[in-house]
């Protein structure tokens, strides 16, 4: 199911998953995009612990904030291997 915040999946590209911090109704996860190298942390992944492992890979959509928010300027959200979006910050 989309929602207005998805990105559409053919602008989205593959990261690997490098880190996970696991707390009592959350987990954290470190993704890195496989060609430039850059990282990316969410905080609060909706899953299972279980269905995130180090070396998994999930998706990447950003796309620009319409509005003046600090210096934040993307939109940012993970996606898993379903197409579901599990997470979003902003960067």
């Amino acid at each position: 199911m989309s929602d207005i915040s998805d990105v559409d999946e053919s602008d989205r590209f593959e990261c690997v998953v490098i880190n996970i911090i696991k707390n009592l109704s959350w987990i954290g996860v470190t993704v890195e995009d496989l060609h430039s190298g850059g990282r990316v942390y969410f905080g609060k992944v909706k899953t299972d612990e279980n269905d995130i492992n180090v070396g998994d890979t999930l998706y990447l959509g950003a796309r620009p904030i319409p509005y003046d928010l600090e210096e934040k300027e993307m939109e940012v959200s993970l996606y898993n291997v379903d197409n579901e979006r599990i997470d979003w910050t902003l960067i």
